[in-house]
Order: C-alpha cells, then structure tokens, then sequence
C-alpha cells in the first residue's frame, strides 16, 4: 500500500515531495519515461519501450490540470504520438542545450520557480535541473545528476512508472 501524507500544502508520495503550486511538469524522454534503451531494427530503424503506467501518467496529469513539455536531445515518433494524444503543450526534440528552452518555456506560460518541475537523467539535463526549484531523477541516473543540490529520486525505474510516480504524488 502506497502512504500519501500531505503535511503545510506539501505532497507526500513515497519519498517525492511536491508542492500544490505546481501547474507545469517539464522532462526528458530518454531515460526517464523510456528505459533508456534503444533498439535497433533491421531496417537501422531505432524503437523504444514505453511502459502503460508511464503513459498514463500523461493522461492522469492533463485529466488533473497540469500542463506538460518535452524537452528531448533525440528526435522520437513516441514523444509525437504522446503529444497528439494528450494534447501536450510543449515538445521540444532534438535539443542540445536544453537550459535555453526550459527558461523560454517558464517564461512563455509566466511561472513562477514553485509552479513547475524538472525531471532529467543525464548531463545534458544538469543546467536545466539546476534552474528549477523542484528537481526530479530516476535512480539509474548518472552520478553528476545524483549529485544536484536539492534532486529528489523516485523509486521507480525509468521506463517502469518513475513519471506515474511524479503524476501520483501531483494528484494525491
């Protein structure tokens, strides 16, 4: 049995604490919502796994009034699946420098640093991790990621419920 504690308007889920004021959750895709994983097919075509718990925390999340943005390094025809189907407000692929978009984005939808969230893996999320006030990783994450003053990591795996795990500590 999962325990939610909601304690001075602060969510509890697990070892995540999320305020009540946030209205944006922005992340990574590779490796947070993807196992961080990719296969290659036959043809040289490249494919990742998706876990139903992972996708439906976007649905969960959208159902619930948050607004959600990609911000990818790769290019991925799952990211434009998810984001048709959910309506997501911001998909950002194929982004070297990620600092750049997050801040346009925060500054685009006017939010303050207690109304969104970041959650990354990798080096090439650091900046962006260390930009945000709430910052979220995956326990496979490397090292340096791990190391971010204030991050918060979930207890499932990426690709195996880490952002349903963010989505049910938004929602209680």
């Amino acid at each position: 049995m999962v325990k939610l504690y909601q304690i001075r308007d602060v969510l509890y889920m697990g070892k995540l604490k999320l305020p009540e004021t946030i209205k944006m959750v922005i992340t990574d895709f590779d490796g947070v919502v993807t196992d961080n994983c990719v296969y290659i097919n036959d043809d040289f075509s490249m494919s990742r796994k998706l876990n139903f718990k992972d996708i439906m925390a976007f649905s969960i999340l959208k159902k619930n009034g948050y607004m959600i943005g990609i911000i990818s390094g790769e290019k991925n025809a799952a990211i434009e699946i998810l984001a048709k189907k959910f309506q997501i407000e911001e998909i950002h692929q194929n982004i070297r420098i990620k600092i750049d978009v997050l801040k346009n984005i925060v500054e685009k939808y006017n939010l303050s640093k207690e109304e969104f969230l970041y959650i990354g893996d990798d080096i090439n999320d650091i900046e962006c991790l260390n930009f945000a006030k709430y910052k979220i990783t995956v326990p496979h994450s490397v090292q340096k990621v791990k190391d971010v003053e204030g991050i918060q990591v979930t207890e499932n795996e990426a690709g195996n419920g880490a952002f349903r795990e963010v989505a049910d500590c938004l929602i209680g």
